[in-house]
């Protein structure tokens, strides 16, 4: 009966090594990705700054206003697309702001700056863009710094918490109490 409980105590032993092995992986795969995650804020801001290199240089690859407002029609005036830059921006740092707060992971950076091309291309086509670059500039390096900073805030925090975790399963061999 003895043999039986020392051939089960060694079958414990080497299960809980495994899983404690598997668990370091695991835990390391997320330090990985939220690594590779953190950049993300960094990337959208250099794309935007890329974007905002071609509309200084009036998006010389675009045909002329003339021409797309023959085919489209008449863009908003200057004032209406002012205003919805400015809803657009209180609203992206707001609702940053509030993901920050309760550590919601959002993919979210990218979109901002398909939605700033998108002024920019406005003005660009309502004859405006001179006068109004520097406001999609100033929104954008904003809301984007924002989110920069709450991507990366997210991922060091999750970091850090899995690097934890890791210690703790080092020592004990035990998966981490759960929170």
């Amino acid at each position: 009966m003895t043999g039986l409980s020392e051939h089960q105590r060694s079958a414990d032993i080497n299960e809980s090594h495994d899983g404690a092995d598997s668990l370091r992986q695991e835990l390391m795969r997320e330090i990985n990705r939220l690594n590779r995650f953190s950049v993300r804020g960094i990337l959208a801001l250099s794309l935007f700054l890329v974007v905002c290199i071609l509309a200084w240089w009036e998006f010389s690859f675009l045909p002329a206003p003339e021409k797309v407002t023959a085919l489209l029609g008449k863009p908003p005036s200057a004032g209406i697309i002012s205003i919805a830059l400015l809803l657009y921006t209180f609203s992206a740092i707001i609702l940053s702001l509030s993901r920050m707060t309760a550590g919601v992971e959002h993919r979210s950076s990218f979109s901002h700056v398909a939605y700033l091309t998108l002024f920019f291309l406005f003005y660009y086509f309502g004859k405006s863009l001179e006068e109004n670059y520097w406001a999609v500039f100033g929104s954008g390096v904003t809301i984007l710094g924002v989110e920069s900073y709450r991507i990366w805030t997210f991922c060091a925090e999750g970091i850090t918490k899995n690097r934890e975790d890791i210690e703790y399963v080092n020592r004990t061999g035990r998966p981490p109490p759960e929170e």
